[in-house]
């Protein structure tokens, strides 16, 4: 790449991302204008892939279930629109992507990383 590409790119690129895997709940806060009012929307769920890691062009795949009916939502990680991305909690999986949840009925259980929330270890560790 040229050294404009890698500049602007460096511009671009957040640096308040925290990793997410597969298998967290995440909590994404995505701004967004309405009558010329910036309003935040917040969509949480489960991640079900991750793509292209901590690069300029990763995304991650959010699912949840509204009423029966099953909602994803593909979200760039360094997207201008995303505000905040908060890991509520940890799960372990034995697969990368979890797209067979699309075809199961209700909610999936997965087994828990840690004890702790990552929420509830976060605010230890500021104490």
């Amino acid at each position: 790449m040229s050294i404009k590409a890698d500049k602007f790119i460096a511009e671009q690129k957040k640096t308040d991302i925290p990793t997410v895997k597969t298998g967290d709940i995440v909590r994404i806060h995505q701004k967004f204008i309405e009558n010329k009012k910036e309003k935040v929307q917040i969509f949480d769920g489960k991640v079900i892939a991750a793509k292209h890691g901590n690069e300029i062009g990763g995304t991650i795949i959010v699912r949840k279930e509204i009423d029966g009916v099953g909602v994803e939502r593909v979200i760039p990680l360094h997207s201008p629109t995303i505000k905040k991305i908060e890991v509520l909690e940890s799960f372990k999986t034995r697969r990368a992507k979890l797209y067979y949840i699309r075809e199961k009925e209700g909610n999936v259980r997965f087994k828990k990383k840690h004890a702790k929330k990552v929420a509830e270890v976060s605010q230890e560790s500021a104490e």
